[in-house]
């Protein structure tokens, strides 16, 4: 799904923006892993760099010299690759979030994994969702 060109619409701004220039363009077609991409530079090119202060002030509240002692191979030169860390979880965060959609086979996995009379109350609420919205027929059954 990220590698396949979708359409966007442009927001008001740009609309307006583009209409003073001559532009008639609402939507623009790109590849959403372009946006994903953007996304994670700008946090790269703006957060990133600060990992070593995030670590120094952690190592600071905590009296700790280097994370040498506390980490197995940590600490040293180590200690400047803080910024990698920060990133890490950023984009672990990031993809968790916006890149990995839910799909009908993880969200049945993850009903499944519910007790009993939780899984029977998810089928009920979407039963009672789905016949609000109108695709499927209310129809009762004897039990």
């Amino acid at each position: 799904h990220v590698f396949l060109i979708s359409q966007y619409n442009l927001p008001e701004t740009v609309r307006t923006f583009f209409k003073l220039l001559g532009i008639q363009k609402s939507t623009f077609s790109v590849y959403p892993f372009i946006l994903h991409s953007v996304a994670m530079s700008i946090f790269a090119s703006v957060i990133g760099p600060f990992g070593g202060f995030f670590a120094s002030g952690f190592k600071r509240a905590f009296k700790i010299k280097d994370f040498g002692d506390t980490i197995p191979g940590h600490g040293g030169i180590m200690d400047r690759f803080d910024c990698q860390f920060l990133m890490a979880t950023f984009i672990h965060v990031y993809n968790s979030s916006f890149v990995k959609v839910a799909n009908p086979h993880n969200i049945v996995h993850n009903v499944l994994i519910l007790k009993p009379e939780q899984q029977i109350q998810v089928f009920l609420m979407l039963r009672d969702k789905l016949i609000q919205r109108g695709l499927i027929d209310n129809i009762t059954s004897a039990h």
